[in-house]
């Protein structure tokens, strides 16, 4: 599985940003994709995700109310991020989860995932 993911960008506080990752390969082998994000400094962390079937979605705390993960089209997630605030900073990054199924609170763990985009930097200024 390749993932692609666009859509980074500065913008201002309160401003929005939509997020997109495209899966190729053995797409019809993902069970869920996620996004998590990297400031600099600090360790990567889990943002939100979806199952591939689009039911189910997870979120952060710091990000719930105001980011909502979703499946596209074909082979497409995206992550519209609204009321952006300068601690969202960061580089963000998708990924997919092709092994088993979510036990309770795996969503968030990093190794839960099998593959890995390169990531999009979102800059949010005050």
């Amino acid at each position: 599985v390749q993932l692609q993911a666009s859509g980074g960008g500065l913008v201002q506080a309160g401003g929005s940003l939509r997020l997109s990752c495209a899966a190729s390969g053995r797409a019809f082998s993902i069970y869920a994709m996620g996004w998590f994000r990297q400031a600099p400094g600090k360790e990567r962390e889990f943002v939100a995700a979806v199952t591939w079937s689009g039911i189910s979605t997870y979120y952060a705390d710091s990000v719930k109310g105001r980011f909502t993960v979703s499946r596209g089209n074909a082979n497409f997630v995206y992550l519209q991020m609204n009321d952006l605030k300068p601690e969202d900073t960061a580089l963000y990054y998708c990924a997919a989860k092709v092994r088993g199924t979510f036990h309770r609170g795996s969503h968030y763990l990093r190794n839960e995932y099998d593959y890995w985009g390169q990531g999009t930097l979102v800059t949010v200024s005050s």
